[in-house]
């Protein structure tokens, strides 16, 4: 989740909620096309990765204790640079460089648990079933921002403590070998739920015209955070 302050990042730029209906509706256009192009880029980058047996077999590997904690840690540096970089600049070829980059970790830590969901089938139907829960979810508290135009920024320091907290939980997990179980994954759901609706509020209310790309990237962090632990959900029914 982007936690940049925005007053600086929107100095001298004409805001989306200071436009009229038709700018603001090829704005939001434009952002919900580069997620989808985002979640397409992340499938396409998921099935390439799923070919070389090594890189699967070394992300499977850094699953283990610390290794883990390793992975997480650097895809924490990797989420905070990207969102950093787009918010930063102004030059679209380095915001969709920071975007790609950022789907690449993404597509790179889904590799345990997407094998672990076809392995518990042997085919796609969990993935495809977490997908649609997850789309369906998003889109309805995106409908929710979009329709009402409320601002959602008081989330914020909600989101950022809840956040925390989890990161606690997991390496604490880690660390001394407990797992969290359904109750942690439905929790991160509903914290995954706050942060859709803070970047959409940030879509209304914060961002100016041309900054499309930095929205959709908070978003679809927010989605694939969302699409992970619904995942975890279906995994653990059984």
């Amino acid at each position: 989740m982007m936690e940049n302050s925005f007053n600086s990042f929107n100095e001298g730029k004409v805001l989306v909620a200071d436009t009229n209906q038709a700018e603001r509706v090829a704005f939001y256009k434009k952002t919900y096309a580069h997620v989808a192009g985002g979640v397409l880029l992340f499938v396409v980058f998921e099935y390439l990765l799923f070919q070389s047996t090594a890189i699967v077999e070394f992300a499977l590997s850094m699953t283990q204790g610390y290794k883990w904690l390793l992975l997480l840690g650097g895809f924490m540096l990797i989420t905070n640079y990207a969102e950093s970089t787009a918010l930063r600049t102004t030059d679209k070829n380095l915001q969709y460089m920071a975007y790609a980059g950022y789907i690449f970790a993404e597509a790179f830590i889904f590799i345990p648990l997407i094998y672990i969901a076809i392995s518990y089938t042997q085919n796609f139907d969990i993935l495809q079933q977490a997908a649609i829960v997850t789309l369906t979810l998003f889109a309805g508290l995106s409908a929710v921002v979009l329709i009402t135009k409320k601002d959602f920024s008081f989330l914020r320091a909600a989101l950022t403590i809840g956040f925390f907290i989890a990161i606690g939980l997991i390496v604490a997990g880690t660390l001394f070998g407990f797992n969290l179980g359904l109750w942690f994954s439905v929790g991160m759901c509903v914290l995954a739920g706050g942060s859709i609706l803070y970047q959409t509020s940030n879509l209304v209310h914060k961002f100016g015209t041309e900054d499309y790309i930095p929205a959709a990237l908070g978003l679809f962090a927010s989605l694939m955070l969302l699409f992970w632990y619904v995942l975890q959900i279906f995994l653990s029914r059984d």
